[in-house]
């Protein structure tokens, strides 16, 4: 299992269900990395999607509480145990969580890699992850040259968790 996120200066990544900034290019290297994978995501991070839809390329897997809850084109699981059987039916490298700030928090210190778009800004966020350059045993294996979009600087950055 991996995971997949952008990042402000203080890991800030959303505010109000809603990225903190829409880069072209980052959403690019996200597709790079996600399609024909399966991404996991929370009920919210879903319904933030355009048109509240499942991304197309991958299989769509949404954790939510709600027992009643169906999407169509999606997997729907409702607890951390369901969560791991069904990712459990991929490669490890198959896997891609993608939101939100609660799955990421919970999940991170599972996954293998972690790609990290930072971003060397500081955006007004209500939805935080923990700071992966604190994390004990993950170290970045692999960082982008510099890129800028709209005046904001950002890089893209692999750690790896090591065994």
């Amino acid at each position: 299992m991996n995971m997949i996120v952008a990042a402000d200066k203080n890991w800030g990544i959303g505010k109000a269900g809603q990225l903190l900034t829409h880069l072209s290019g980052d959403l690019k290297y996200f597709k790079e990395r996600t399609m024909g994978k399966a991404v996991v995501m929370g009920r919210k991070t879903l319904e933030s999607l355009p048109g509240g839809r499942p991304l197309p390329g991958r299989t769509n897997i949404v954790l939510t509480a709600n027992p009643d809850y169906k999407k169509e084109d999606c997997v729907i699981v409702h607890n951390k145990e369901e969560l791991c059987e069904k990712c459990a039916e991929f490669p490890a490298d198959g896997v891609m969580i993608i939101g939100g700030a609660t799955l990421y928090n919970e999940l991170m210190e599972q996954c293998d890699s972690l790609f990290i778009t930072k971003i060397y800004e500081e955006f007004e966020a209500d939805a935080f992850i923990k700071n992966a350059d604190e994390l004990p045993d993950y170290k970045v294996v692999w960082q982008s040259e510099m890129q800028e979009e709209h005046g904001i600087k950002y890089q893209f950055f692999e750690y790896k968790r090591e065994k």
